[in-house]
């Protein structure tokens, strides 16, 4: 078993005392086959109060309502999880083989109700120029692709074309717009990847999380997102279009959801004077801990 500690932290500056309205929280990740949380720990100054739910897509989500003033909000949400590595897992794993679903894909009819919510676009003004774009694609290596090949494909090609450019601004880019500029954040690329890959009538969702690297080790990481697809013989499957792999035990999901407003770590609202607003600033870190650095009593009772 593997023991990961991540620490976000997020602060937002503002010029004058702002009063917070409430803010939507997803900052605990998704349990479930590999993932357990040991501990958790979110502090937020000035203090709110902390109501938790689970959202029409499982996410944990805390609601934050605030009654006192202030020029600063900081956000610091402390993880430890477990993941079991697949060699000790007695259990099946969760995808026991490559999707052999061909395009187009054809879904239970007892899914059809959910898999619609999966399928309609999040941005049907730019449906006809992806839905092009995908068709404009070089063809895949494979003469007759099957569905998951072809999202691999598109994957590929994303990665291949869009250069990866941070960006701290909230919200993304639209699809088109993302292709136009040839550039865009990893959100911007999993929008695209999503929207492509429902243009070929495939269920996609937006996942937001972390991804294990040196520079989120180092404490210079940043949030992470990707793209899900549902085929019925194997499930939700992830591809990262912002480093042209399948999603793997580099990942850990925090949530998920049909539109990438879903998933915002931190999203809300204040009222204050004009230009209030400063800026932010976000720093996470990730790293692989030792076993032996367990977690207290006190802390599970927190969890």
């Amino acid at each position: 078993m593997d023991r990961f500690h991540i620490m976000h932290r997020t602060v937002y500056r503002y010029k004058a005392p702002v009063q917070f309205g409430m803010h939507r929280l997803v900052l605990r990740p998704r349990e479930g086959h590999e993932i357990t949380v040991v501990k958790h720990h979110l502090t937020i100054v000035p203090q709110p109060r902390l109501y938790w739910l689970n959202d029409i897509f499982g996410n944990n989500v805390a609601l934050a309502q605030f009654d006192e003033a202030a020029d600063r909000l900081e956000i610091r949400n402390e993880v430890v999880i477990d993941r079991m590595p697949r060699a000790e897992d007695a259990a099946p794993l969760k995808v026991s083989r490559s999707s052999l679903t061909p395009l187009p894909v054809t879904y239970p009819q007892m899914e059809l109700p959910v898999v619609q919510g999966y399928i309609a676009s999040v941005y049907p003004d730019d449906h006809a120029k992806v839905t092009a774009w995908v068709a404009s694609l070089p063809p895949p290596e494979e003469a007759h692709p099957t569905a998951l090949e072809m999202v691999e494909h598109v994957g590929r090609c994303i990665y291949g074309t869009i250069k990866y450019r941070r960006r701290e601004e909230p919200g993304v880019q639209t699809p088109v717009g993302t292709l136009a500029l040839g550039t865009g954040s990893c959100r911007d690329m999993a929008v695209l990847m999503m929207e492509a890959c429902r243009s070929m009538g495939i269920a996609t969702r937006f996942v937001s999380g972390y991804l294990s690297t040196s520079a989120s080790a180092a404490g210079r990481g940043a949030t992470h997102a990707w793209a899900d697809v549902y085929l019925p013989d194997s499930g939700w499957t992830g591809y990262d279009p912002t480093i042209g792999e399948r999603v793997s035990r580099k990942h850990l999901a925090i949530g998920v959801s049909a539109h990438p407003r879903g998933v915002m770590p931190v999203s809300g609202i204040f009222n204050g004077p004009p230009g209030a607003y400063e800026g932010m600033e976000v720093a996470v870190t990730m790293k692989q801990v030792p076993m032996e650095e367990m977690v207290d009593a006190e802390d599970l009772a927190q969890n």
